[in-house]
C-alpha cells in the first residue's frame, strides 16, 4: 500500500517534489532564493506548471544564484521574454532581477538571507497539526509581516499568499497533513 500524502501531490512531479523537497527547513541561501524565485513565478498559476519548467528557471536565471541574476540588464530580460521554457511576464522576470538585489542586501544586512527569514519564527519551525487540505490557511499573520517587510526591502511579486506558500516550501512551517507520512519525518528536521 502506498504511503499517505498531502491530497494535492497527484502529479508525479508533484510527489517527488512533496515526498523530497516540500517542508524540508532550507538553511541555504541559493535554496531559498530558487524557491523565492518559483514561488514568485507561480502566482496566479499552478505549482505543476511551473515545477514542468523548474530546470528552464535554472538555465534562465543563472542555477539561481543571486549575484549573476542581480546583475541582468534590459538586454537580458528581452532574451528571457522570448524564453519558451519560462513563464514570459516581464513583470515577473524584472521582479526577479529586482528580488535578487534586494536578497543581496539582506545578506549584507543580516549575514545570510537565512538568518534574516528564520528569524521570522525564532529558528525553527512552526509545527502545525492539520487534519484536512481545507484546514491548511493560504496566508497567516506572520506572511502578512513577512510579506510586508520583504516589500520594504524593495521585494516585489510576493505578497501574503505567495510568502506563505515559500514558508511552506522552505519548511518554516510544517504544513504537511498530520496524517501524511512526511509529517512526522520533517518535524523531526525541525
Amino acid at each position: 500500500m502506498p504511503p499517505q500524502r498531502c491530497t494535492w501531490a497527484k502529479h508525479p512531479l508533484e510527489i517527488e517534489y512533496h515526498d523530497k523537497e516540500w517542508g524540508v527547513p532550507v538553511r541555504d541561501d541559493k535554496k531559498q532564493f530558487e524557491f523565492l524565485t518559483l514561488e514568485s513565478a507561480q502566482a496566479g498559476l499552478s505549482w505543476l506548471t511551473i515545477l514542468k519548467r523548474r530546470e528552464n528557471y535554472r538555465a534562465a536565471f543563472a542555477d539561481f544564484d543571486p549575484e549573476i541574476v542581480a546583475n541582468f540588464n534590459p538586454a537580458h530580460v528581452e532574451k528571457l521574454m522570448q524564453d519558451k521554457g519560462i513563464i514570459r511576464n516581464r513583470k515577473k522576470i524584472e521582479s526577479t532581477i529586482k528580488n535578487a538585489q534586494a536578497f543581496l542586501a539582506i545578506q549584507k544586512q543580516f549575514g545570510s538571507f537565512c538568518d534574516y527569514i528564520w528569524d521570522f519564527v525564532s529558528g525553527r519551525p512552526i509545527q502545525n497539526q492539520w487534519e484536512t487540505t481545507n484546514q491548511v490557511p493560504a496566508t497567516t499573520p506572520l506572511s502578512e509581516t513577512v510579506a510586508k517587510d520583504l516589500k520594504q526591502r524593495g521585494f516585489s511579486f510576493l505578497g501574503p499568499t505567495t510568502v506563505y506558500a515559500h514558508m511552506q516550501a522552505a519548511g518554516l512551517v510544517n504544513d504537511h497533513l498530520a496524517s501524511c507520512f512526511r509529517h512526522a519525518e520533517i518535524h523531526a528536521m525541525g
